[in-house]
C-alpha cells in the first residue's frame, strides 16, 4: 500500500503560480499511475490530470490543459503539479491519488470519473486572491 502526501498549497495573487508535490512512501511507486483533483467548497471533485507509471503518458482535464503540467520522479517517489497562471476559482484543497491501474485510461478530458483511484492523499490547500 502507498502513503501519499501532497505539499506546495499556499496562498498566491492571481497570476502567479505553484507547484505541488505529491510524496509517496511504500512499496513501487513507479508501479503506480498518479492523477490529480481538486475540490473548492461547495462544489464537485474535479479531475485535473493524470500520469501513467513511467510518466510517459499524461491527460489533462480541458478546464486546466496549457496551464497545468503533471511530472513525477520515480527516483525520488514524488509526482508534481506545476500550475501556472492561476485565478480566483483555482482556489481548491488540491489531491494526489495512485492507483496500480491505468488511470487515463478510464479519464476523458471532460470526465475523470470513470475510476476511483485506491490511494488519496490528504489534500493541499490552495487559495488564489485577485
Amino acid at each position: 500500500q502507498v502513503q501519499l502526501v501532497e505539499s506546495g498549497g499556499g496562498l498566491v495573487q492571481a497570476g502567479a503560480s505553484l507547484r505541488l508535490s505529491c510524496a509517496a512512501s511504500g512499496p513501487s511507486f513507479s508501479n503506480y499511475a498518479i492523477a490529480w483533483f481538486r475540490q473548492a467548497p461547495g462544489k464537485e471533485r474535479e479531475g485535473l490530470s493524470c500520469i501513467s507509471s513511467t510518466g510517459g503518458y499524461t491527460k489533462y482535464a480541458d478546464s486546466v490543459k496549457g496551464r497545468f503540467t503533471i511530472s513525477r520522479d520515480n527516483a525520488k517517489n514524488t509526482a508534481f503539479l506545476q500550475m501556472n497562471s492561476l485565478s480566483p476559482e483555482d482556489s481548491a484543497v488540491y489531491f494526489c491519488t495512485a492507483d496500480p491501474k491505468a488511470l487515463c485510461t478510464y479519464y476523458t478530458t471532460t470526465d475523470f470519473k470513470g475510476y476511483e483511484s485506491a490511494y488519496w492523499g490528504q489534500g493541499t490547500r490552495v487559495s488564489v486572491s485577485s
